[in-house]
């Protein structure tokens, strides 16, 4: 499985101060390409390209946060692959205990750990939940910018999701493991 978090913009920036829809709600926050206002949308895919489970969060929300919540994580087990932005030791611990392991890429200054052929090349698969995240955004449309209301907006969204898991096509990874009886010699 695979989790990310993108921002779901409210409103242009310019007009952060002039926003009176989501004034007491939504906040400023930072990602990788700047500042906005708004919310945070949390998924978790699986390698076929279906959403197993997303949380909506204010935009000033650290990334890690939602890991903590068990509702969150109720039905992973097994590997669950994220960005730089998921590194904590604590977090992996305590995910670990859950029977979930995080794996990430290492930041530069970082001592450069052992994974396995498998993990690496699964972690650069990242990008079926960065297409997943183009397609909801673009496709399905659940940013845009002329909500009247916040229960406007969280019935825009959870329809925007709804219709991403009719799609009959969605980006996945074709990852098949075959078992040999063959000996590895290192």
């Amino acid at each position: 499985t695979y989790v990310d978090s993108t921002p779901i913009r409210v409103c242009k920036n310019k007009r952060i101060k002039r926003n009176k829809v989501f004034n007491n709600i939504a906040t400023v926050g930072k990602s990788t390409m700047g500042w906005f206002f708004g919310f945070k949308l949390h998924l978790i895919v699986n390698e076929k390209g279906d959403i197993l489970n997303f949380v909506i969060t204010q935009g000033n929300v650290d990334d890690r946060t939602p890991l903590n919540d068990s509702k969150f994580l109720e039905k992973i087990k097994g590997k669950l692959y994220g960005d730089k932005g998921y590194i904590s030791s604590k977090l992996t611990q305590l995910l670990f205990v859950d029977g979930i392991q995080l794996i990430t890429g290492i930041r530069d200054k970082m001592k450069n750990c052992l994974l396995e052929l498998k993990d690496k090349i699964l972690l650069r698969k990242r990008s079926v939940i960065e297409t997943i995240n183009d397609e909801l955004k673009n496709i399905c449309q659940v940013e845009h910018s002329r909500h009247r209301s916040f229960e406007n907006f969280i019935s825009n969204l959870i329809s925007g999701l709804i219709a991403y898991s009719f799609f009959p096509k969605k980006p996945a990874i074709k990852y098949d493991v075959k078992i040999t009886d063959q000996i590895a010699l290192f």
